[in-house]
């Protein structure tokens, strides 16, 4: 059942065989790279691998930046049985097996057992529900490492059971730090080989790994087997050695939903700098699909009806997008993004429908007027569905002063409230002329 030496410990001799990410993968705080906000001094993740006290724990943050080196960390040194599964293909008859080994060595032994999960958001929810209360009772310690927000991706019942460690993106500084640190290692690393690099091909390969650091490693382990011993790594060995890297991008994860919030964001604050920047990048993704239906998202929720042609004129912009292809389907996107991003804003009126969701979440079952239901029937005519109803046909601006739609609890609500931005200002100005009128069918 252990999950052997491979992942966890740390007395093992470094295979010299291994890749050389896997040959500098740190062992102590002081040797990771980036990530002080965790391990600087008296951070409390570094005091639990200092006091080797082990707490359920989750690990969220980019490829590369070393959330399963950290599992290790706080795992080595601690007597436990540690058991390895696969977030895919491990279901419940797994964790059925998992637990009843942790029982017997419980029962029979006192000895813990620690589980680590990665792509831990890859756990099926039934499967992360089974394993819930063994980890709230403490049969077993967790350890999951993803690349996905846990917020949504977790089921809230673990996350609150665990502490969430967010480790953050490297710098190419960061990882420039790891470059050098290998190329110096002459028991772990490349020092034996008495390489050199010069800044500009050290920075190649840094940004070649786009964060990640077992990549940029990767990508240096190519241009030392490429270069002699003694030898200098040029910026030539070095963009050969990286190849065409592309803006790491995945559409299913959390930093995919990053880039559409920043484009929305930016559009919302009529910041059209901004706007166009995160379009860019989400074009140069190839997601052009996420990439419009969130533009007709920012024309209804955040221009709304302060410009309510801007829906038809984004999805305009598409059809002609996808008329036109590349490269000149772009000025479509710059066309739209900027409509929005520079257009008057309003929110009002699906702020309206939340609010009338409000409050039919406090009168569930209001019905409406008499005077407004549906009379095909004498039956209903007689029990005074359609009684006393006006039609606005018959009145000025086809409106009837004081005559009322909403249930008798909610007869006073106002939901929609129009700004004075853009065309609402016209709405603004006829609902005040509207609502005059009912005062004075009131008598107010």
């Amino acid at each position: 059942m252990s999950a052997g030496p491979d992942l966890f410990s740390a007395s093992v001799d470094v295979n010299r065989f291994a890749p050389l990410a896997e040959r500098m993968r740190p062992r102590t705080p002081d040797e990771f790279i980036g990530q002080s906000h965790l391990l600087g001094p008296g951070r409390p993740l570094r005091q639990l691998i200092e006091r080797k006290a082990i707490v359920s724990s989750l690990f969220w943050g980019p490829p590369g930046v070393g959330k399963t080196t950290l599992a290790r960390m706080m795992a080595t040194g601690v007597d436990a049985e540690f058991v390895i599964l696969s977030a895919v293909s491990d279901g419940i008859p797994r964790i059925r097996e998992v637990v009843a080994e942790a029982e017997r060595l419980r029962n029979q032994y006192s000895r813990r057992t620690v589980l680590f999960v990665d792509e831990i958001h890859r756990w099926a929810k039934n499967v992360q529900e089974q394993a819930l209360p063994h980890v709230e009772s403490g049969l077993f310690v967790l350890l999951g490492a993803t690349t996905e927000n846990v917020s949504f991706e977790v089921r809230p019942a673990l996350v609150s059971r665990c502490r969430v460690f967010q480790l953050k993106e490297l710098t190419v500084a960061d990882i420039q730090s790891a470059l050098t640190r290998a190329l110096g290692d002459s028991k772990r690393g490349l020092g034996a080989r008495n390489l050199t690099v010069g800044e500009e091909a050290l920075t190649l390969l840094a940004k070649g790994g786009v964060g990640d650091v077992r990549k940029a490693l990767g990508a240096l382990e190519l241009a030392a087997s490429l270069t002699a011993d003694g030898a200098e790594i040029t910026p030539e060995t070095a963009r050969e050695a990286v190849g065409t890297s592309l803006s790491r991008h995945d559409k299913d994860g959390d930093q995919h939903y990053d880039l559409l919030s920043a484009l929305q964001k930016s559009c919302r604050g009529s910041n059209v700098q901004g706007a166009v920047f995160w379009a860019a990048k989400l074009l140069q993704t190839g997601d052009v699909a996420s990439l419009w239906r969130r533009l007709k998202v920012i024309a209804v929720e955040d221009v709304g009806m302060a410009m309510p042609e801007a829906i038809s004129i984004v999805r305009d912009c598409e059809e002609s997008f996808h008329a036109m292809g590349m490269p000149e389907g772009r000025i479509c996107v710059a066309h739209a993004v900027v409509l929005l991003a520079t257009a008057k804003k309003s929110n009002r009126a699906y702020a309206a429908l939340d609010a009338a969701m409000a409050a039919l979440q406090e009168h569930p079952n209001a019905e409406p007027p008499l005077h407004i239901r549906n009379a095909p029937t004498e039956l209903m005519k007689e029990l005074g569905h359609g009684k006393g109803y006006q039609t606005p046909w018959n009145f000025k601006d086809h409106y009837v002063p004081g005559q009322t739609y909403l249930p008798a609890p909610l007869e006073r609500s106002v939901f929609y409230r129009p700004s004075k931005e853009g065309y609402e200002a016209e709405i603004h100005e006829r609902m005040s002329h509207w609502w005059r009128e009912d005062k004075a069918s009131r008598g107010e």
